[in-house]
């Protein structure tokens, strides 16, 4: 598999990143973790517009889906070759009602599933073209979903937004590459079932046994080397701040 980091900041862009969203490639299949805000203009950067396959929203806060209205538009619209195919998008429960009401102008109520082919999350084990996936939910305020991607016996494990969770850490169980979120500061902020710190990520990472942790979702008021510091006072395996534009083989 080959992962790359399209956006990675979290809450709202940075001046050098846009919002969550990951492109995951394998056997020239596309999928897309997230679609936060500014992800779309950079995903361009790293395949074309129509070359998506499948998209999975982990949950519906803005940094982790806005740009699909934008989407919307790129496929509903477009005139060279005619309106697009509806592509499988995953999300959590009332993600058709919840972008077709940021878009707020859609030409009818059913307009996003004309391009965009819905699929209800449930905790669970199921196939995304080549991909073996697993989800679970995670502790967040909304309804939320980690995922576990498998393909050639290689797996990564991407949080979404989370606060301390055993399910996050089983899913990430033996994880050759674990995307972990790490947005509060160890010490500074402190709110359950939220956002988890950079030693917690660590933390989890090293209860999985993961391979390599890569912290996301690092807010641009955050320090992410005070984060990756304590993060590694706890994991011992590799570890970094992801970055836009990195590219892992899984």
């Amino acid at each position: 598999m080959k992962l790359t980091v399209v956006g990675c900041s979290g809450s709202f862009p940075s001046a050098d990143s846009a919002c969550s969203s990951y492109l995951v490639e394998a056997d020239g299949f596309r999928l897309l973790l997230d679609m936060g805000n500014g992800a779309l203009g950079e995903l361009q950067r790293h395949c074309g517009l129509y070359d998506l396959d499948a998209i999975f929203l982990s949950h519906l806060h803005a940094d982790h889906c806005i740009d699909m209205c934008g989407y919307f538009v790129a496929r509903y619209y477009r005139h060279d070759g005619g309106r697009c195919p509806a592509i499988p998008v995953y999300g959590p429960e009332g993600t058709e009602q919840r972008l077709t009401t940021a878009y707020a102008d859609t030409p009818s109520p059913s307009s996003m599933s004309e391009v965009f082919d819905f699929h209800t999350l449930k905790p669970g084990s199921f196939e995304i073209g080549p991909f073996q996936v697993r989800t679970e939910r995670m502790a967040h305020p909304v309804e939320t979903y980690g995922i576990r991607v498998e393909h050639g016996g290689r797996s990564l494990t991407y949080s979404g937004d989370t606060g301390v969770s055993a399910a996050l850490d089983e899913l990430a169980a033996g994880t050759d590459l674990y995307l972990c979120e790490a947005s509060f500061v160890h010490g500074k902020e402190s709110i359950p079932d939220l956002h988890l710190n950079g030693r917690e990520a660590g933390a989890s990472a090293a209860a999985a046994g993961a391979r390599r942790l890569v912290l996301t979702h690092i807010p641009p008021w955050t320090d992410g080397e005070r984060n990756l510091a304590d993060a590694r006072e706890v994991y011992t395996g590799p570890s970094e701040i992801a970055v836009p534009g990195a590219v892992y083989e899984v």
